[in-house]
């Protein structure tokens, strides 16, 4: 590990803020899933919490924090109790559901990669690792919440690319944490830039290539 520098504390504030907002939307995209799905109540909520809940839970086991974050302030209990909520009562949902999934999905997978990358650069991590931290952070809770609902996870799907915008915001922002230059307008723009790449890869059907040169899509 490497010792990091101490962060100011309107920066530690608004990435705690920007890190509930990616809990929300990802737990809102688990409980429009749920919905689609036909789940209960009880259901939804669970979607909502592990997909809001896990990234970030597997990424602070690994760094090895006492607590993780998500069971040690009890503010990471409120946005998936929202989603749930939110979804329930139709006030999230709007007839093109699954369109509606992706972009809470995009944006709680741009929030998620930068402060994933923060986290753990601030505890110490080695930039490179925290970078495949902060695609943990970012990739995780949608795939335990696509394999718990039966479905083919985001990061597997052909259409667009998934794993590869949040490579793309973690090794980012590891960098501009090198250079001494992550704040709060820096990390903005890279979510910004995330969000976009993730929306526009899915619409225009970018692909990775296939684990075999020269095979079929």
């Amino acid at each position: 590990m490497i010792e990091a520098p101490e962060a100011p504390a309107y920066l530690e504030t608004l990435l705690l803020v920007l890190d509930l907002f990616g809990v929300f939307f990802f737990a809102v995209s688990g409980s429009l899933l749920a919905a689609r799905r036909r789940f209960d109540l009880i259901g939804s909520v669970f979607l909502a919490f592990l997909a809001g809940l896990g990234g970030g839970v597997v990424r602070d086991l690994i760094i090895n924090e006492d607590v993780p974050n998500a069971f040690a302030n009890p503010l990471y209990l409120i946005p998936p109790a929202l989603a749930a909520t939110l979804v329930y009562f139709r006030l999230v949902t709007q007839g093109r559901l699954r369109r509606t999934l992706l972009v809470f999905d995009a944006a709680g997978l741009a929030l998620f990669c930068v402060t994933g990358t923060r986290t753990a650069l601030a505890a110490g991590i080695e930039p490179v690792m925290a970078i495949l931290l902060g695609v943990a952070t970012g990739v995780v809770g949608g795939l335990l919440r696509d394999v718990v609902a039966n479905e083919v996870p985001e990061i597997f799907n052909r259409h667009g690319l998934y794993a590869v915008p949040a490579l793309f915001g973690a090794g980012l922002s590891s960098l501009l944490w090198t250079l001494d230059v992550f704040n709060w307008l820096t990390a903005g723009l890279v979510m910004m830039a995330v969000f976009a790449f993730r929306l526009i890869s899915f619409r225009r059907r970018w692909t990775a290539p296939n684990a075999a040169h020269g095979s079929s899509s």
